[in-house]
C-alpha cells in the first residue's frame, strides 16, 4: 500500500478513528490494533512475505529474552552472533546473493575459467533492510545492556513493523520507540493537526517535486547519449530533487502519520541540500541510517579514537557498507566510496564538525561564503548521485564523459519552465522553515490564518492536479 494511493487515503482514517475510540485509551489494545493494521498494510505488496516478517520478529524477540536472562558472557556473545548472522543471512539471500554470484562468475571468466553462476529466482521483500536493522539494533542494545528486554511480544512486534516506517524508515531505535508503546496515548489535537500538516508537505514533496523531477531525470538518464553535457547536468540535478523529494517526502508522511497516533518517530532529514560541507550533509541526510552506522559499525570499529589511519579506514568501511546497503550493484559501492573520498579531507584537517549550527540562523539571506559552500556541497552531491542513479558503471562513466565534453557549454534542451518555478517556490519554503522539524512547521507561527489556509489549499490543489498516477517510492527497492 502506497502513501500516495487511494487505498491509503481510505485505510488511514479507518485506523485513526478505530484507534482513538478504544475505551480508556488502553495502550495494549492500541498496540494490538497497530500491529494488525501494520500487517494488513504490509500484505498489500505480497502477503507471502508476512511469514518472513513474522518469523524474523518471533526469533529476534525470543533471542533477545535469552540474551537478557543469561549471566554467561560466552553464551550471550554466542547468541548475539548467531542472531546477527541470522538477520544478515536474510538480507544476503534476498538482496545480495545474485549480485555476489554474478560478480564471482565474472571474475572467474576474466581468468579464463568457464562457469555457470547460481541465480536465485526470489523477489526482494519490501522493507527488509529497514526491519532487519530495527531487529539488529534491539538485539545489540540488549547485549550491551543499554536497554531492558521487552516482555510484551505485541509491543516488540509493533516496534519492528509499525506501518508508517515499516517499508522505508526511519530506522527506529528501541530506546526511543518502545517506551512510547508502553504507555497510554491520549489524543492531542494540536499534535494531530501538526501531523496532518507534515503529511501534506510530504505528499507535495513526493507527488509534485519528486514525481515531476523523475519524468525529466528518467528521460535524460535513459537517453543520455542523445543529449548535451549541459542537459545531462540538469538530469543529475533533477534526480537530486527526485530522490530528496521522494525519500524525505516519505519520511514526512511517516512522521506525520505516527503523530496522528500520538507517537514521535526519529527525524530522518534536516534540509540536507542547505549543507555547507559533506560532513554536514551526512548529518542531515537519512539521519536514522547515518547514526545507525555510527553507533553499530563506526564506533565498534574504533571510531576516531585510534589515530588518523584507523579513522580513515573506518570511514571507508562505513561508506562502502552504506553503498552496499542501498543495493546490490557496483554503482552503489562506487557512490559510497566517492562520499568517503569527499569526507576524508575534512577528517584529516579536523574540519568535519565546523558546521554544526543551522546555516544563516535567524537570517533570511545567507552570506556569500555560506552560499558558495552550499553550492559546492550540492554540486559534489549531485556528481555522486550520477553513480547512484545509473544502471551500471559503464553508463555512469559515459554520462560523466558527455558532461565534460564541448557540449557542456551549450544551452540545455530540456527546460521545464513551470517545474522550475514550482521548484523555486519549494526551495524558498524549505529555506524559510529550515530551523524547524519540517518546512511547514514554522508557517503556523509566522503567517496570518487566512494566508496559512490559502497556502494549505494551494498545496492540496497542486497535489491533486499532479496526482495522475500512484508512483512507488524510490527507497522501497532498498
Amino acid at each position: 500500500m502506497l502513501f500516495n494511493s487511494v487505498d491509503y487515503a481510505i485505510f488511514l482514517p479507518i485506523i485513526f478513528i478505530s484507534y482513538w475510540i478504544i475505551p480508556n485509551k488502553n495502550y495494549v489494545f492500541q498496540n494490538f490494533l497497530l500491529l494488525i493494521a501494520s500487517y494488513f498494510f504490509y500484505s498489500f505488496w505480497d502477503w507471502r512475505f508476512l511469514s518472513l516478517l513474522f518469523s524474523s520478529t518471533v526469533i529476534n524477540f525470543l533471542v533477545g529474552q535469552k540474551i537478557y536472562a543469561s549471566a554467561d558472557l560466552k553464551n550471550r556473545k554466542l547468541l548475539l552472533w548467531l542472531t546477527i548472522i541470522f538477520n544478515l543471512s536474510l538480507l544476503f539471500v534476498f538482496k545480495y546473493f545474485n549480485f555476489f554470484s554474478l560478480s564471482f562468475s565474472s571474475a572467474l571468466l576474466k581468468i579464463g575459467l568457464q562457469n555457470s553462476p547460481l541465480i536465485l529466482n526470489v523477489i526482494l521483500p519490501v522493507g527488509i533492510s529497514f526491519y532487519t536493522f530495527h531487529s539488529l539494533s534491539y538485539i545489540i542494545d540488549i547485549y550491551k545492556k543499554r536497554i531492558e528486554v521487552e516482555s510484551s511480544f505485541i509491543n516488540y512486534a509493533v516496534f519492528v513493523s509499525f506501518f508508517p516506517l515499516l517499508v522505508a524508515g526511519p530506522i527506529e531505535r528501541a530506546q526511543h520507540l518502545l517506551p512510547q508503546l508502553r504507555q497510554n496515548r491520549i489524543f492531542d489535537q494540536s499534535k494531530a493537526v501538526d501531523g496532518l500538516r507534515q503529511i501534506l508537505w510530504g505528499l507535495f514533496k513526493k507527488i509534485v517535486i519528486a514525481d515531476n523531477a523523475a519524468r525529466y531525470a528518467n528521460e535524460i538518464f535513459d537517453h543520455s547519449s542523445i543529449y548535451s553535457g549541459s542537459t545531462l547536468i540538469l538530469g543529475a540535478v533533477f534526480f537530486a530533487f527526485q530522490i530528496y523529494g521522494d525519500f524525505s517526502g516519505y519520511s514526512d508522511i511517516a512522521s506525520g502519520t505516527a503523530r496522528l497516533f500520538g507517537i514521535e518517530l526519529l527525524k530522518n532529514f534536516s534540509f540536507p541540500y542547505f549543507s555547507r560541507d559533506i560532513a554536514e550533509f551526512w548529518r542531515r541526510w537519512h539521519i536514522s541510517l547515518t547514526t545507525w552506522f555510527r553507533d553499530y559499525l563506526y564506533i565498534p570499529l574504533g571510531g576516531s579514537k585510534r589515530g588518523i589511519g584507523i579513522t580513515i579506514r573506518n570511514i571507508i568501511i562505513v561508506f562502502l557498507v552504506s553503498g552496499i546497503w542501498h543495493g546490490a550493484n557496483w554503482t552503489f559501492i562506487v557512490w559510497g566510496l566517492i562520499n568517503a573520498i569527499y569526507i576524508i579531507p575534512l577528517i584529516i584537517f579536523n574540519a568535519n564538525r565546523h558546521n554544526l549550527d543551522i546555516v544563516s540562523k535567524g537570517k533570511f539571506f545567507p552570506s556569500f561564503k555560506d552560499l558558495m559552500r552550499m553550492g559546492i556541497t550540492f554540486s559534489l552531491t549531485v556528481f555522486a548521485w550520477i553513480f547512484f542513479r545509473s544502471d551500471n558503471l559503464s553508463s555512469a562513466l559515459n554520462y560523466i564523459s558527455i558532461i565534460f565534453s564541448d557540449s557542456f557549454f551549450t544551452i540545455p534542451t530540456v527546460l521545464p519552465i513551470i517545474y522550475f518555478c514550482i521548484l523555486i517556490v519549494f526551495i524558498l519554503i524549505e529555506w524559510i522553515g529550515r530551523e524547524e522539524g519540517y518546512a511547514l512547521a514554522k508557517i503556523q507561527y509566522r503567517l496570518p490564518k487566512i494566508v496559512r489556509w490559502g497556502l494549505y489549499y494551494t498545496l492540496a490543489l497542486t497535489i491533486c492536479y499532479f496526482a495522475d498516477s500512484e508512483n512507488q517510492f524510490i527507497y522501497f527497492q532498498f
